[in-house]
This record gives C-alpha cells, sequence and structure tokens, in this order.
C-alpha cells in the first residue's frame, strides 16, 4: 500500500516520491537538484580508487578483520603490540566493512566515500532547516533550498575534502559526525526540544573517538548558540548546557577508561604516549602537542613538524594550504562582518525611541519595489537584524511590492516564528569557522593539510548564508548595494592569485576566473542604474561570479581523479613542492637515512620540505630506486621519522620460511615500516616504536621476555645507516647486536634464537 501526503495547498506526493522529489511544498527542482550534486560527490570521491591509501591504517584495518582484540583497540598487527595514535572509531567503521566483503581497497575506502557524501547531504539539510523562514512564504522556502543547496555545492568542490574523501585517514568520520553534531544542534534551538542537544552531545563525544580534543573545537560555538538563543530561561539554558556536557563527557571517555583499567600486560600498549595511557594521548600527542609543539605532547606527537607551513595569521594562505581550503575564506570573512554590523545597526536604530522596525520596502516612502523588481528603501533603513525584535512576531512583509526583507537575518524558524534563530545559525557555523581557523593557523604542533577538511561544512554554510544575505541586500538597501559585488571582487581575486601562483597547472584558468570576476562586477553594478535591463544583467552578473568563486575549488576538487591515492598526505590540486608526513602525513621530499629529522617548518622556494633542491630530492629518490626500495619487490617505505628504509621482498621470503613458531614474523623499528610488511604478507609484525619509531614501547627486559618465549624471534635492527629498533632506544639496539645472531645474506636482519 502506498501511502500519500495531503496538506492544504501542497501537492498530493507519495511517500516514495518524496525521497525523489521531496516534501510537499518543497520547490520542484531542489529535490533532484540535491541528487545530482550527491551524485557529483559520490564520483568525485570513488572515481578509480586504488592503493592502499595510508598504510599506516590499512594495516591496523587489515589486523583488525583478523583479531578482535586487534580490533577493538584499534593495534596494527593483528598480535596487538602495539594501536595507532588515534582513537579506532573511524577503523571500526572501516574494519566491519573489510570484514563484511573482504579486505580490499574498495572495502576499505568506499565507507569514507559514503561518509563524505552524507556529510554533503546533512549540510544540505542543516543549513535549509536552519534558514528561518515563514512557511506561507514561498519565495522565503525557495530561498532556504538555494541557500541549502549552495552549502552543498561548496562542500562537495572543497578540494582538500575531495582528497581525504578518497582516503582512509580518520578525518572524513570526525567530519560526519560533527556536522551531524551540528544539525541536531540547531534542531534543538529550532524545536526548543532537549533531547536534540544531548543527541548532539553525543555525536560531539563519537567525534572526540576519531581525532579526540579536535573535536572539541566545534563545542564553543554551540554553547554559545544554546546560551543566546535558545527557547527557555537562562536557568534551564544553563542546566541544558551542563547535561549536555554529561553525555558528551560519558561519550568520550568511555573507550579511554576501558583501555586504562584494562591490565597492561595483557592489552597493546597506546602508540604515541609517553606512558601507555590513552589518557597522556589525549593531553599529550593529540592534544596540547598539536597546539603548542614540543613540550606539550607525547614522543613526536606536537614535535613541531608543520607540513602546511609555518604558524601564522597567513598559514592557511600559504602556497602549500591556499588551494586546499582558503578559496572562498575571504568571503565568508566578508560575511560574517557584514553580519555582525548588519546586527549592530538594527540593534542601534531599533534602541531610537519611536523607531519603526518595519523593514520591507512597501514600508518606507518611496522603497515600492521599481520596474525591475531591484527596490531600493531609504538608506537608513534597519531591514536586516540577527534576531526578531520579539517573541512569536512574524517578519514584516513587503507583499504589495513583491520585495521581503532578508529572512537569513531577519527571519523567524520553520517552526515558530522566535528571537535568535538566525543568530543561531550565524553563532553555529560561524563560531565553528572561526575557532577553528585560529587554532589550525597558530598551532605549533604537527599540522597537516588535510586537517582542515573540518572547515569545509562551515565555509559552505557561511558562503550559503553570506551569498543570500549580500544578494538580498544589493536587492534591497541602498547602504548595502555595494557588499555583493564587494565579495565577488575579493573572491575573485583571490582565486586568481592563488592559480597564478601554479602557472603550469591549467594556465588559461586564472585568466577566466579573473574574466568572469570583472563580467560580474560589471554586470551587477550596471543592473543598479539600467532598470530595463536590470534583471537581465544582475542574471548574468551571478552567473559569472558562480565561475568566479567555484571554478578554482572545482579544478583542484578534480586533480586526484587522476591519480592513485597518496593516503599519508591527501592534497588536491598541483604540487607546490611541499612536504607532507605523519600519520597522515605524505612521503614527499622524505628523508633518507642520517639526515636531519626536524624537518623546516616552511620550505623555502624551490626547495622540497626536507631544504633540499627539488631536482636533488628527485636525485634522492631516484637512488633510493636503484637500492631497491621502490623497485625489485621491496615493501617497506622509510619507516617515518624513525628511519628504518624498506624491507626487500627476499628478506620477506626468508621471514615467511622461517617464522616457525614464533608469534611475529619480525619485529622492526616503526609502525610505517611494519605497516608494508603487514599488509604484502598479512601477518603480525611488531612496530617497536609505534608510529614515529620513538614511542617506549620496548625495553631490554620485555624484549628478553619475548623471545624466551618463543614469541619472537627476528629482529630488524641493522646499523647506524637502517637505525635501531624503537628509534634512540640505544639500549635495545645493543642487546640485539650484541646477543642476536646476524643472518648472513639479510643486511640488518638478527636471529635472536640462534
Amino acid at each position: 500500500m502506498t501511502m500519500t501526503v495531503d496538506h492544504p495547498g501542497h501537492r498530493r506526493v507519495s511517500r516514495p516520491a518524496q525521497i525523489w522529489r521531496g516534501a510537499p511544498g518543497d520547490p520542484r527542482w531542489s529535490r533532484p537538484a540535491l541528487w545530482a550534486v550527491l551524485a557529483v560527490a559520490l564520483v568525485l570521491y570513488t572515481w578509480a580508487l586504488s592503493g592502499n591509501a595510508n598504510e599506516y591504517y590499512s594495516a591496523a584495518i587489515l589486523s583488525g578483520t583478523k583479531s578482535w582484540k586487534a580490533f577493538f583497540f584499534g593495534a596494527i598487527d593483528s598480535s596487538s603490540y602495539i594501536t595507532v595514535d588515534k582513537p579506532p572509531l573511524a577503523l571500526w567503521v572501516m574494519g566491519l566493512s573489510a570484514r563484511i566483503f573482504g579486505f580490499s581497497t574498495w572495502s576499505m575506502l568506499i565507507p569514507q566515500a559514503l561518509a563524505g557524501v552524507a556529510s554533503v547531504g546533512l549540510v544540505f539539510s542543516a543549513v535549509r532547516r536552519a534558514y528561518p523562514f515563514v512557511v506561507s512564504a514561498h519565495s522565503e522556502v525557495r530561498q532556504a533550498h538555494v541557500a541549502g543547496l549552495i552549502a552543498a555545492v561548496v562542500m562537495t568542490l572543497t578540494p582538500i575534502t575531495v582528497a581525504i574523501n578518497r582516503d582512509n585517514n580518520p578525518d572524513t568520520i570526525l567530519v560526519l559526525l560533527l556536522v551531524l553534531a551540528a544539525w541536531f544542534c540547531l534542531e534543538s534551538l529550532r524545536t526548543g526540544r532537549l533531547g536534540s542537544l544531548l543527541v548532539c552531545s553525543l555525536f560531539v563525544g563519537l567525534a572526540f573517538n576519531v581525532k579526540m580534543l579536535q573535536a572539541y573545537l566545534v563545542v564553543p560555538a554551540f554553547a554559545l548558540a544554546y546560551l543566546l538563543c535558545a527557547r527557555v530561561s537562562w536557568v534551564k539554558r544553563v542546566g541544558h548546557l551542563l547535561a549536555a556536557g554529561a553525555v558528551m563527557v560519558v561519550s568520550s571517555v568511555w573507550w579511554m577508561v576501558i583501555v586504562d583499567l584494562w591490565p597492561a600486560d595483557s592489552r597493546p600498549y597506546v602508540g604515541g604516549s609517553t606512558d601507555n595511557t590513552v589518557w597522556d594521548l589525549v593531553i599529550g600527542y593529540n592534544g596540547l602537542g598539536r597546539i603548542f609543539g614540543q613540550g606539550g605532547g607525547g614522543p613526536g606527537g606536537g614535535g613541531g613538524a608543520s607540513f602546511g607551513g609555518a604558524a601564522g595569521a597567513d598559514r592557511l594562505f600559504n602556497d602549500t594550504m591556499a588551494g586546499q581550503i582558503s578559496w572562498l575564506l575571504p568571503f565568508c570573512g566578508l560575511a560574517l562582518v557584514f553580519a555582525l554590523t548588519a546586527r549592530w545597526r538594527r540593534a542601534k536604530l531599533t534602541a531610537l525611541p519611536g523607531a519603526d522596525t518595519d523593514t520591507s520596502a512597501a514600508a518606507k516612502p518611496g522603497g515600492a519595489a521599481d520596474a525591475s523588481g531591484l527596490a531600493k528603501p531609504e538608506a537608513t533603513t534597519p531591514w536586516v537584524g540577527l534576531v526578531t525584535p520579539e517573541v512569536g512576531a512574524a517578519p514584516k512583509s513587503g507583499a504589495a511590492s513583491g520585495v521581503t526583507a532578508s529572512p537569513i537575518l531577519v527571519g523567524a524558524s520553520g517552526v515558530a516564528a522566535q528571537p535568535g534563530a538566525s543568530l543561531a545559525a550565524w553563532l553555529v557555523w560561524g563560531g565553528w569557522l572561526v575557532v577553528h581557523f585560529m587554532v589550525f593557523s597558530f598551532a605549533s604542533g604537527t599540522f597537516h593539510p588535510y586537517y582542515t577538511t573540518a572547515m569545509a561544512p562551515a565555509v559552505a554554510a557561511i558562503t550559503a548564508f553570506g551569498g543570500l544575505a549580500m544578494w538580498d541586500a544589493y536587492r534591497n538597501s541602498r547602504a548595502w548595494v555595494w557588499v555583493l559585488p564587494l565579495g565577488i571582487a575579493v573572491t575573485g581575486a583571490w582565486s586568481f592569485m592563488v592559480l597564478r601562483r601554479t602557472p603550469d597547472f591549467l594556465p588559461w584558468l586564472a585568466w577566466v576566473v579573473l574574466t568572469a570576476t570583472i563580467v560580474a562586477m560589471v554586470g551587477l553594478v550596471l543592473a543598479t542604474f539600467r532598470r530595463k535591463v536590470a534583471v537581465r544583467l544582475a542574471a548574468i552578473g551571478l552567473a559569472a561570479a558562480v565561475i568566479a568563486g567555484l571554478a578554482g575549488p572545482a579544478a583542484y576538487a578534480v586533480s586526484p581523479l587522476g591519480s592513485q591515492v597518496n593516503g599519508s598526505n591527501p592534497t588536491a590540486g598541483p604540487s607546490t613542492g611541499g612536504m607532507g608526513f605523519g600519520p597522515g602525513g605524505g612521503f614527499r621530499g622524505m628523508m633518507r637515512p642520517g639526515q636531519n629529522s626536524q624537518p623546516p617548518m616552511t620550505p623555502p622556494n624551490g626547495q622540497d620540505g626536507q631544504g633540499q633542491n627539488r631536482q636533488d630530492a628527485q636525485d634522492s629518490r631516484a637512488q633510493d630506486r636503484q637500492d631497491g626500495q621502490d623497485a625489485d619487490g621491496r615493501f617497506g617505505r622509510m619507516g617515518g621519522f624513525g628511519g628504518g628504509g624498506g624491507v626487500s621482498s627476499s628478506m620477506i621470503s626468508y621471514l615467511e620460511a622461517n617464522q616457525g613458531n614464533a608469534e611475529w614474523l619480525v619485529a622492526v623499528s616503526s609502525a610505517m615500516q611494519a605497516s608494508s610488511i603487514i599488509l604484502s604478507t598479512g601477518k603480525p609484525v611488531m612496530a617497536m616504536g609505534g608510529f614515529t619509531g620513538s614511542d617506549p614501547a620496548m625495553t631490554v627486559t620485555r624484549l628478553k621476555e619475548l623471545v624466551a618465549s618463543g614469541k619472537l624471534r627476528y629482529v630488524l635492527a641493522g646499523g647506524d645507516d637502517r637505525g635501531g629498533p624503537g628509534r634512540g632506544n640505544n639500549e635495545v639496539t645493543t642487546w640485539v647486536q650484541a646477543n642476536c645472531k646476524a643472518v648472513t645474506g639479510q643486511d640488518g636482519l638478527y636471529d635472536c634464537t640462534a
């Protein structure tokens, strides 16, 4: 039986049809347009997926398919010696898929792609539902859907988001959970329901179990929005926030508490920590160490290695970062300033004795729409404001003229008119953006470009709100008519500058963007004077503005589709000569054994991340291939900051043939070295020093116990050129070299049972 929904004044729509066509009252074009955007996102996130992405996480996912213990703890090897340096929730998502469908590129990465598509859909929904409108005002309903689609398109085409959604780093799941949290936060403000706020807190807590303290960067925005805009008394607001905080804490710490209370000798070492506790990982490696650099975190976790450039206000606009996230940041900044200024001006004007708060064009003498439909009320009209004047007051309408004040800045919620509805939307998304911008710009610890994908939902939402607010200002206010052309000019100029930094990448595109920017500005300016053709000129101007704002990021966004996933440091667009390395750090410009282990914060022009000339770095990598690292069957990578080097196919064959009853195939210095062997053999490999090779997970006493019990036979230690087990652990290296027998013909391999 097919059910139908019948609302007065709306078309009858069956429930199945609503999936495609949308709810009654929705514009007919809205839902099909959304499906089209989601289809584009799915193609961008899944096209030609190949490889193991970030091998560090891939090895943990594979190990989790072989052992539920490794699955729960997020251990890199199936015998659970040491965990990855993040909580395992994101690994669980991919690991369950790999358990069901078998481990492969697609079973691992499709959940990531679907999570990315889901985030786009949720951003559309959150922006549309938070967009204040009166249900009976069809033009405002249309604007709400336009805002949602703008946000969805911007989110889809954010270059770094495309790159990370094709990868297995945990940031994709982090973004999905935070967008869910924002959706429920706005829903609690829209409906006044405490339950929605508690669900919001639950998702923030789950996000903590993806990337720990980074999940909490949205909390100030959510809390401020609820404190100022909730539809309950001040006492209840505080009480609700305390209840939400309790839910967030419980949903955050449950895994940490279980792990830290688990007997240490029967669980894996907590990778990235200094004392084998998750708490140390929270406040150190994945917490203060990321903010303050060395001294604020565990081994290597905040060691100051930045792969996105030096800390400072301009970090997100430098050569490495600009093409990943910054395209619309100037526009968003202008939109936020515009919104705050408009709110301040409204408050100032409405505070005057006898001030008229009617914001419609029809309410003002001379404010009726002209023949072009681009009405210009009096310049002093307080036509915008972030809060409605009183509870239950519907926004003023200029129905007679067909012109209304900006519903983004004035209107009530979709449920009932209420103070603070639109202020909440600006606070949630604007606060999200500002906090992330400040933290990512000034953090002195380890910083990778792909972290900024967490900014994409806020950039998308503020672009949508700001763009439509500026358009309404352009149409309805002489005082603010210049804001939209200025926003287009700033956006187009910045896009032109970013594209010109890599002149060999689509060299014609920068000039197309510049031309579109000029056309947009000229069209919009002329439309204010040429009334007979104003609509056509404005339409041309808006079309050109879309090209000016989205052509650059779209070109960068499609670039990852033509190459294998660079899982370690996923980025989009042309190479800028920067370096990437880390738990998600790439391997461009990696260190050769013996090089300085602390890379410079910002690579000089013409140099790679190690300060080498690019040609020298290419020669270095060519020598690596001659040594057999990439060719002739060598599996291992450089082993991260821990040195290590590759492992030849002949050594792999030897280890497999002689493992015997040992639990681990071999013990190596770092997790990055171990991950390649795990992926090539499917067998447990002990990463004694964790990701960087510097975790204090191995001691001489522990190594003796493992050897004596027969669980470990081979150790890959090598000499000074290869680095020792647990980088910098000279005692372990010395013991291995003194008490274990070097295997003939296998450089650096020691047999500790001989």
